[in-house]
């Protein structure tokens, strides 16, 4: 289904956003691809935007259109995306892994960033448009990330994009797949057990200043289940929580 269509350009402001228009003035197939080489106004989690060198990444959203799941359960579709962006690094990079809510990051470095926006009418879930932001051929990152990284440093290969693309659209569909077919707790488990530094101590700040605690684990809602020192455990929704710095040490 993911990637049965592709609709590419050489630039566009953003594919989410493309993709949003379109979906406002037409009906789009499920599973079709916004593609772009460069886009001037790629935008990541908290409006942050995302660098991107024209033709050397994957730049691209998918629309959706998961009208199984419920609004309350739509964290599931995040957590489909990711596993499959980590399925098709696996072959190139193992062990990669979800830095919460949904970067995904080799060791330290984070080389693929997630954009979910879904769309909800009368309590239920009528479309989602998933962007993706990939770095695979970029060697050189300007901006102000503090740790880029992509699949071609990793490996020193360089990649046909196409090829890519079409192999990550196979990793994604399979996972969407089992979310629609109702394997939403392998999802979860899964989800789980690539999370970044997961029962690992770290530095972390929420409203109340900084701390130090691990992750435990993600609620039903994606919440971050994290331990404090002293044994407190806390529940964080996005934006609530944020790592600070990397400290294996116990409280």
């Amino acid at each position: 289904m993911i990637g049965s269509k592709i609709l590419s350009f050489e630039n566009l402001t953003s594919t989410n956003t493309y993709a949003s228009g379109l979906l406002r003035t037409e009906t789009v197939g499920e599973g079709t691809i916004i593609r772009a080489s460069y886009q001037w106004g790629g935008r990541g989690q908290s409006g942050n935007a995302w660098e991107s060198e024209a033709g050397k990444n994957l730049l691209i959203s998918i629309i959706l259109y998961p009208v199984t799941i419920s609004p309350a359960d739509q964290f599931l579709i995040s957590m489909a995306i990711s596993l499959g962006i980590c399925d098709f690094l696996e072959k190139e990079i193992p062990g990669c892994k979800i830095k919460w809510p949904n970067d995904i990051y080799v060791k330290n470095d984070k080389i693929a960033g997630i954009l979910i926006e879904n769309s909800v009418m009368d309590n239920r879930l009528v479309s989602s448009i998933a962007g993706i932001g990939l770095n695979i051929n970029q060697r050189k990152f300007t901006g102000n990330a503090p740790n880029p990284v992509s699949l071609s440093i990793l490996t020193g290969k360089e990649y046909n994009t196409d090829i890519c693309l079409s192999e990550l659209s196979m990793a994604i569909d399979k996972r969407y797949y089992h979310l629609i077919a109702g394997e939403s707790e392998m999802i979860r488990n899964d989800y789980k057990s690539r999370l970044y530094r997961i029962n690992e101590w770290s530095g972390f700040r929420d409203k109340d200043g900084t701390f130090k605690g691990r992750i435990l684990s993600v609620n039903e809602y994606g919440m971050l289940i994290i331990e404090q020192g002293g044994g407190i455990i806390k529940e964080f929704a996005f934006k609530e929580v944020d790592f600070i710095h990397e400290d294996h040490s116990n409280p």
